[in-house]
């Protein structure tokens, strides 16, 4: 059975920024453009479907032992999910999409650990 994929709002903000920053380095076509690299994520993204639990904890989680979240590598992002596989439903929802070259331990925090008030 396949897992739905959802995008969190930020999830969704973190496509949309780099979607938009490559369409103003590249441009929108060609193998490098905006609309391949749009292509390339969001198939990545889809394939959790078939495999929700693929990917590994997240290191800087991982430390703190948290291991509900997972991470996917797709050179140079790295997008963390939550796969929650229990129950019928079975889904991915995907927490954050960033370049893996920033501090993603900082970025955690202020993304999933930090209390919203």
């Amino acid at each position: 059975m396949k897992a739905q994929v959802r995008l969190t709002e930020g999830a969704e903000g973190d496509l949309l920024g780099i979607y938009r920053r490559r369409l103003t380095q590249r441009g929108p076509g060609g193998s490098d453009g905006a609309e391949a690299l749009l292509d390339r994520i969001t198939g990545k993204l889809e394939a959790l479907a078939d495999h929700p639990a693929r990917g590994q904890v997240p290191p800087e989680l991982e430390t703190l032992g948290i291991r509900t979240y997972r991470q996917l590598s797709i050179p140079p992002f790295r997008a963390i999910y939550w796969p929650e596989l229990e129950g019928a439903e079975r889904s991915v929802t995907v927490m954050l999409i960033a370049d893996a070259r920033r501090d993603f331990r900082v970025l955690l925090e202020e993304r999933l650990l930090r209390p919203r008030t």
